[in-house]
């Protein structure tokens, strides 16, 4: 097989805050797929950059009282750091902030605007008097039109859950200076994303995304492509657009491009050809790791973009889901929004990489870290199965036999049933099925105890005589281990860099089918110790002590006043109440049946852009779960999570009839969509 060339990029940071765990988890998916890579002996060049401008950054710097230069600068070193404290193996982190991003957004912008691609018109948008700058929706407040709670952002409420525009705000306010926004028009450039609606379904349809994100961008290309606005009025910190002096690219087109401008500084240092990867017709390929929340940018407007600019588009496009923690959102208020700065001040980077990594799949579902079960996981496989290998044998290597192997091999059977498990493994990395790879590595390492366990070498040691059987035992043991952490080492780097030092040998996916014989071994030092559970609640709690006291609740609007017979009626509600449930139509695209309940059906439901959620229902009487695949139905969305025996459940759908085999789904016309909200 010819050898591959290829770049990789994961999303860019934002520069306006501190790397959390749902970047870590993101920059770990990349890292493993980027190691495999480069451990078959492929040519992998992993990129990155700081999303470095915008009014977020401009403001949060102003209010620091230094310049928006100065505060990317000090953020990238943090950001820097905390990616490389966690393994993460970039080539190349830089900023968008640099010329050479700066150089390709005019070339592209040139491009696009030769090819009649840009058009140019008066728009109206919110200003704000006082800070003298266009406001985007986010920094608009008021009280929402619909549930009437006050102080919600101007594009939609964090108590109902509904979207609307700032115009539809009652009292808005400008969420920097109080002010009250003014409508004032605007001149503004449009990349006419509509006259690339046929090249975008080619592209969609031709297999470079996955099943369910083609599908959400064929929603979109579906329902009508719109014009998209690129550029941002003064003040702003970033890139003026050619030949304007008061109007720069939004951010938005300037972070992919920075891409590029990463990978040309990358290229000018270390003497690659640019065009190489970027030009159309190479044989080159290029892949995107990114987050749910940005398959538009990447699935829309940057293929479409590229293509007018006459460069390539994507190989792949890798989309994953959010992180939460202990099956909910990760909050402050709990301390599980967890900073990587912070999780690293508690516990080791490749505990995390190994957690992640053994809940990660190919698809586009939300990854929970469950904090008990990342304890118990970590402590089982790579403590109490791995590295348990190694340390089970190297003690009577070394006492008996300095640190030497047996000559021979015993045990070929055993250790060719490992070294031909690699090609299923080696394929489960390639298709991002971390998971299956990590399953199956750890059922070689159940095979690998199993056999020390019944040769019980602890046993033979007594007896002198059986000193040559201690050392093959034990020989075999080691080299199980060696294959193993050949298997481990995209997901493991460290452990595996200490165990190549103990073996004194290579631990490339080439090397495998070389066993180790009458080779001498370093002395042996402990790999990994177990997580504490105290430290991981310490970590939590610390947190929890450190988190900003969250804002009181917010007075529930006035309502009419209730009926006479209100107060003995514990049933009644008033509106307000009832319009803080979010009902959503969801799809059901998994249904089985839950062992040791006699009523409950696990469903898997596709929300649209909310995501994938898991939800016990008590219907198992009423429908087979199989005749329950594809339908649509509804769903409370914003109903708290619940803990379960059986796990959690993140919803509740809707059902009517007196119970029994007589329940009835609830489904919404066949012309209802995934995500869409029920009123």
């Amino acid at each position: 097989m010819s050898r591959r060339r290829i770049l990789v990029t994961s999303a860019l940071p934002y520069a306006n805050g501190p790397l959390h765990l749902g970047h870590i988890l993101e920059q770990v998916q990349t890292d493993i797929w980027v190691r495999f890579q480069r451990s078959r002996g492929n040519e992998c060049h992993y990129i990155c950059a700081d999303d470095a401008h915008g009014t977020a950054i401009m403001l949060s710097a102003e209010k620091q009282g230094i310049t928006a230069e100065e505060q990317i600068t000090a953020i990238h070193r943090e950001h820097s750091a905390d990616s490389a404290d966690f393994g993460i193996s970039f080539d190349n982190f830089y900023s968008t902030h640099s010329a050479e991003t700066r150089q390709w957004c005019e070339t592209i912008y040139t491009r696009l605007r030769d090819a009649g691609a840009i058009a140019e018109r008066e728009i109206t948008q919110a200003y704000d008097p006082e800070k003298q700058l266009f406001l985007a929706d986010r920094f608009i407040k008021g009280t929402c039109p619909r549930c009437k709670t006050p102080d919600q952002y101007g594009d939609n409420c964090e108590s109902c859950g509904a979207t609307y525009s700032p115009a539809d705000l009652i009292d808005p306010v400008s969420a920097l200076s109080g002010a009250t926004p003014q409508q004032r028009e605007s001149r503004h450039f449009f990349f006419r994303l509509p006259l690339y609606a046929d090249m975008l379904h080619e592209w969609i349809g031709s297999g470079t995304l996955q099943e369910a994100v083609a599908n959400k961008l064929r929603e979109w290309t579906d329902g009508g492509l719109q014009e998209w606005d690129i550029s941002r009025d003064a003040p702003y910190f970033g890139f003026t657009i050619p030949g304007e002096t008061d109007k720069f690219f939004y951010v938005w087109l300037d972070a992919p491009v920075g891409y590029m401008g990463s990978f040309q500084q990358y290229c000018t240092r270390e003497g690659l050809n640019f065009d190489d990867y970027w030009q159309p017709g190479s044989d080159t390929e290029l892949y995107h790791f990114i987050g749910k929340d940005i398959i538009n940018f990447h699935g829309l407007f940057w293929p479409a973009i590229l293509h007018t600019a006459g460069l390539r588009t994507p190989s792949g496009v890798f989309v994953h889901g959010f992180l939460t923690v202990d099956g909910t959102k990760m909050s402050k208020s709990r301390g599980t929004f967890i900073n990587a700065r912070h999780y690293l001040d508690h516990l080791d980077a490749e505990y995390l990489r190994y957690y992640f990594a053994a809940k990660l799949g190919p698809g586009v579902d939300d990854i929970d870290l469950n904090l008990e079960d990342f304890v118990q996981r970590v402590n089982s496989d790579v403590v109490g199965k791995v590295v348990n290998i190694a340390s089970r044998c190297a003690g009577f290597l070394r006492k008996q036999h300095g640190n030497r192997l047996a000559p021979h091999c015993s045990e070929s059977e055993l250790l060719a049933g490992f070294v031909e498990a690699g090609d299923a493994i080696a394929g489960a990395f390639e298709a991002r099925e971390y998971g299956r790879a990590v399953r199956q590595i750890m059922e070689l390492a159940d095979r690998a105890n199993q056999y020390i366990d019944q040769q019980q070498p602890w046993v033979l040691a007594k007896d002198p005589a059986q000193a040559e059987n201690v050392r093959d035992v034990c020989s075999v043991g080691i080299n199980c281990f060696r294959l193993l952490m050949i298997y481990l080492q995209p997901v493991l780097p460290a452990m595996a860099e200490r165990a190549a030092q103990y073996l004194r040998c290579d631990l490339s996916w080439a090397s495998a089918r070389t066993l180790l014989l009458d080779h001498e071994l370093d002395t042996f030092e402990p790999l990994m110790t177990r997580i504490d559970t105290k430290t991981v609640t310490r970590m939590v709690e610390t947190n929890r002590q450190d988190a900003p006291v969250p804002a009181a609740e917010p007075a529930p609007a006035a309502a009419e006043p209730a009926p006479d017979n209100a107060a003995a009626d514990s049933a009644t509600i008033g509106i307000e109440d009832f319009t803080k449930v979010d009902l959503r139509v969801a799809r059901i695209t998994d249904a089985q049946a839950v062992e040791g309940a006699d009523k409950l059906l696990a469903l898997t439901l596709d929300l649209g852009e909310l995501g994938s959620r898991q939800v016990f229902s008590g219907i198992k009487a009423a429908y087979a779960p199989q005749d329950l695949v594809g339908r649509l139905t509804v769903v409370v969305a914003n109903l708290a999570p619940r803990k379960m025996r059986f796990g959690v459940s993140e919803g509740m759908v809707l059902a009517a009839g007196p119970g029994g085999t007589e329940i009835f789904l609830l489904q919404p016309d066949s012309g209802a969509q995934p995500g869409m909200q029920v009123t």
